[in-house]
């Protein structure tokens, strides 16, 4: 802005010593002192309403909230976003935007997300919201907004908006909208839950195959039992048989062949491979294993 204070229209010459001098004089300099002087009142008031600062003035609290101006050809260094600590957390969970860029939480049950005040259509807004998942038993829900990108997350169910989980650990997602949260695009900020783990596991009788696990071979002395639980949608589970003396028998919840959902293994070398689609295990390959 252009300062309307005028520091020529005060004669600092005015009175001349030693002679008379006019009044008129005298008053044009107390009007025009104090006109600028409220000028400058005005002025740093509006700074001091409209200005940012690097810290609060003498009786005042700082506060550089920018009203939704535009902030162009910056150049940014060393900067932070704030972080939210939500706690740990069942049931519904809102995501406030305004509080915070970046939001924390650990379940304690299964939570269902909400969101509020994201920018207005026209202005892209993102939070990245970080889940410590405590059991795999605990699931994570997205509101039906959450329409763009979120097929392509492991374990989202695309009828239901539910996330199962592998394993347990820290999830990043990042949610972003340009239309006030109308529609909002979701990602995997640090992609954990894909790949699921390539290692194996030497699967006793009686014991729950490891869904963290890719494989699960085993060796029978006598016959012997397992079982598989569900899955989560896009999830790989291979079984062989590594050496028989017995067979061994895979009850699965939720078998997308129906019937008893059993897989029997009889011979060294029966293989299979299953995979979780749409709420239930199919078998994408088998090398002599019974389904019933």
């Amino acid at each position: 802005m252009t300062s309307a204070i005028n520091p020529n229209n005060i004669d600092g010459a005015y009175p001349v010593a030693g002679q008379d001098n006019n009044s008129q004089g005298f008053r044009d300099n107390f009007t025009n002192t104090s006109t600028n002087f409220q000028y400058a009142a005005d002025e740093i008031s509006d700074l001091q309403a409209k200005a940012v600062l690097k810290s609060a003035l003498t009786g005042t609290t700082l506060d550089n909230d920018m009203g939704g101006s535009v902030l162009s050809n910056a150049q940014l260094k060393d900067m932070s976003e704030t972080v939210v600590a939500l706690g740990t957390v069942s049931g519904s969970t809102t995501i406030n935007y305004a509080l915070g860029s970046v939001q924390t939480l650990t379940t304690n049950g299964a939570v269902t997300l909400a969101f509020s005040n994201f920018p207005a259509p026209g202005a892209a807004g993102s939070v990245v919201v970080q889940v410590t998942v405590a059991s795999t038993a605990h699931t994570l829900t997205f509101p039906a907004a959450v329409s763009v990108n979120a097929q392509g997350i492991q374990g989202f169910n695309t009828s239901t908006g539910v996330i199962t989980f592998a394993a347990t650990g820290v999830y990043s997602f990042e949610f972003t909208t340009s239309n006030g949260g109308t529609t909002i695009t979701a990602t995997e900020a640090n992609k954990r839950i894909q790949p699921f783990n390539n290692s194996s596991e030497d699967l006793a009788s009686g014991s729950a195959a490891n869904l963290a696990l890719t494989t699960s071979y085993f060796s029978t002395v006598t016959s012997e039992t397992a079982t598989l639980a569900a899955g989560v949608n896009g999830q790989i589970k291979t079984f062989a048989m590594f050496l028989a003396s017995g067979n061994m028998v895979i009850t699965v919840t939720n078998a997308g062949w129906g019937g008893a959902g059993t897989i029997t293994f009889t011979t060294t070398g029966q293989a299979c491979t299953l995979q979780y689609i749409n709420g239930k295990w199919f078998a994408i390959g088998n090398n002599g294993a019974t389904f019933a």
